[in-house]
């Protein structure tokens, strides 16, 4: 996804995260860098976590001024997660679970195992733990948010390839299941399900089968590519009081395709 719409950014909510401490995972590019961004200009403490070393050092070079904790690893490891939480400290506001890969829009007779376990350790697994070791803090602090970055494709089977779409609707039941679980705790989880999106990810079409089904559908059917910034405005609403009420939830962010 290259080309963004020409909305601009949405305004920031000076100090709504004062005082909090905010992971952000894939925060490195993308929308995991913008989430990480807005989060840190309205006052968090934000532990910015991503594989790539050089684009943390370029993020925290960049914004010297922001309350920003660079964390480079593999957050489907247990040194990744350990680093992550050791960063953190012993509270946890927020939980952003933004990292995630594609899968070259391998169709089920063509996907390999090792595109499929590589998707669900980086899109599932890890989200799912360090849900786990975010929520103890949570519940002693006596409250949290979480969002899951959750996609179109998890909403529809023409958006991606088999792995990721099995990813991605697998995140929308941990991201409820979390919500049912907890919701007497002060503890909100919800996911938010970007359609296309300006980001660095790589998408590209390993299938010819799959570029014949899909390619025509996405043609007629994909709204204008959202910015990453657009997506972290909604990320950061959910993660803040102002959704209070909102829980459990997955909601597009998708210039209206799920309505299509």
């Amino acid at each position: 996804m290259s080309s963004a719409s020409e909305a601009p950014p949405p305004p920031f909510t000076p100090g709504r995260f004062a005082g909090r401490t905010a992971i952000v995972t894939g925060a490195g590019s993308g929308i995991g860098r913008a989430t990480a961004l807005r989060l840190a200009r309205e006052g968090a403490r934000v532990v910015a976590a991503d594989i790539a070393a050089d684009r943390l050092e370029q993020l925290t070079a960049e914004f010297p001024d922001l309350d920003l904790h660079p964390v480079t690893g593999d957050i489907t490891t247990d040194e990744g997660l350990e680093a992550v939480m050791a960063a953190a400290g012993d509270r946890v506001d927020a939980l952003a679970n933004v990292a995630g890969i594609m899968d070259a829009f391998l169709p089920p007779a063509e996907v390999d195992d090792a595109t499929w376990e590589r998707v669900f350790a980086v899109n599932l697994t890890a989200p799912m733990r360090l849900t786990r070791a975010v929520l103890p803090l949570m519940l002693a602090a006596g409250g949290g948010a979480i969002v899951n970055v959750s996609s179109e494709a998890s909403l529809r089977a023409s958006a991606s390839g088999v792995a990721y779409t099995a990813s991605k609707h697998a995140v929308n039941g941990l991201t409820k299941s979390t919500a049912v679980f907890y919701k007497g705790d002060g503890i909100r989880a919800n996911a938010v399900a970007p359609g296309p999106v300006a980001t660095q990810i790589e998408a590209p079409f390993k299938s010819q089968h799959a570029a014949g089904v899909l390619g025509p559908l996405m043609q007629t059917m994909i709204p204008p590519v959202a910015s990453a910034d657009q997506l972290a405005a909604t990320i950061t609403w959910l993660l803040s009081d102002d959704a209070s009420n909102v829980n459990g939830a997955i909601l597009p962010s998708d210039g209206g395709w799920s309505a299509i």
